[in-house]
């Protein structure tokens, strides 16, 4: 895997993916930066939801849920004081489908933690304190 990160000004930065897609990094105004783009913590954030949003989506449906959508929301908490690391993190799936069963949704959700995501237990072995929780909701 590999990235390339390209100065553009300021503290506003182009990173792009070995496969090719870019991404806009700024810091905050305080700092310098003009909101040109995500913040790399919010990146960090982010990619820890697409991980394990990947995870539950594939699990549900190798386990033959009809899943119509998947949204996950992540909240934060940092350190207030430099480096200003993660500390706590929830991550709330919320499923929507037809017939879900709600033990393979948690299921799902339990795998991704402990078994699956990368980018989340790699997190929790850094000190990070991780939580999970999901709702369903139910469409004919």
């Amino acid at each position: 895997m590999q990235a390339r990160i390209e100065w553009q000004g300021k503290v506003h930065f182009k990173a792009e993916s070995g496969t090719g897609h870019t991404v806009l990094l700024d810091g905050p105004p305080d700092a310098g930066g003009e909101n040109y783009g995500c913040r790399p913590m919010e990146l960090v954030l982010m990619g820890l939801g697409g991980c394990t949003s990947y995870d539950v989506v594939t699990i549900l449906a190798k386990s033959r849920q009809k899943v119509h959508s998947c949204v996950t929301e992540l909240t934060a908490e940092r350190a207030e004081t430099t480096p200003q690391v993660f500390t706590r993190i929830n991550i709330h799936f919320i499923v929507t489908g037809t017939g879900l069963d709600e033990k393979k949704v948690a299921r799902a959700v339990e795998l991704s933690a402990e078994k699956y995501c990368s980018a989340s237990i790699m997190l929790e072995q850094g000190g990070v304190k991780i939580t999970h929780s999901h709702s369903i909701l139910e469409v004919a």
